[in-house]
């Protein structure tokens, strides 16, 4: 047997993040976005005024729509892709 290799492996354990990890994982990923769309916006237009005020409707649009994407999203009963897909013809 080798002796890097582990005798067993556990392949059913799950590995769950913490609800404050993904909370943070979210804000830090939505501080980048719109730093990189604040960025964009002054290398476009050359004024740190209006790229910060895009940026502002930036954030506060796309949060909106999120939610709205979520939410018809979950009036899709689930399994409805996959049969659209033909994937359940088992």
């Amino acid at each position: 047997m080798d002796a890097d290799k582990p005798e067993s492996i556990d392949r059913t354990e799950v590995i769950r993040e913490s609800r404050l990890r993904s909370v943070l994982k979210a804000l830090s990923w939505r501080v980048l976005a719109t730093l990189t769309t604040i960025a964009i916006a002054y290398f476009i237009v050359g004024d740190v005024t209006v790229a910060l005020k895009i940026g502002a409707v930036e954030v506060v649009a796309k949060m909106l729509i999120y939610y709205l994407h979520e939410r018809a999203w979950a009036k899709v009963p689930l399994g409805t892709v996959r049969a659209w897909a033909g994937a359940e013809k088992s």
